[in-house]
């Protein structure tokens, strides 16, 4: 990963989390809930709101990419609702079509947000951030946690 642009790891999480998903609503088709397969990708999708909402968005919501880091920011708040909803309807139990109605829709908002970040967000990742910015991007995206209790900015 240390020679690998941001832009490319960044990309990849994306793809890490959609998959998580996707094989969710696999095991969803053959009958099965997977809880512990869903909270894993919906564990992974939070880590990558915090570290963009806390380390990424900051230094480049200056001039140009005021108006798109806005945007991301919002997005958040509406994928961190519906991964909510999700997880709470497979807590109490709701039937599968309600589980993968939800579990679509969450994958829907997440290609929009997606495509947005890939084509202006993380570009700027690759030649807006300042190398001690990169270098701290790139240490969290190797192991970094996010705090217990995060949420994201617009979470509410």
């Amino acid at each position: 990963m240390p020679d690998e642009a941001l832009s490319s790891t960044l990309a990849r999480e994306h793809l890490l989390i959609d998959r998580g998903i996707r094989d969710f609503l696999d095991r969803l088709a053959d009958g099965t809930v997977d809880a512990a397969g869903l909270s894993a990708a919906l564990a992974v999708l939070r880590r990558h709101i915090y570290l963009e909402e806390q380390l990424l968005f900051p230094p480049i919501s200056q001039g140009a990419h005021r108006m798109a880091v806005f945007g991301m920011i919002r997005g958040h708040g509406e994928i961190w609702r519906a991964m909510h909803a999700l997880e709470e309807l497979v807590q109490v139990g709701a039937g599968h079509t309600t589980l993968h109605g939800v579990s679509h829709r969450l994958l829907e908002l997440l290609a929009a947000h997606h495509l947005v970040e890939e084509r202006v967000i993380y570009a700027a990742a690759d030649t807006g951030l300042a190398p001690d910015q990169a270098a701290e991007l790139t240490e969290f995206l190797a192991g970094g946690q996010m705090p217990d209790g995060w949420i994201c900015a617009k979470a509410a």
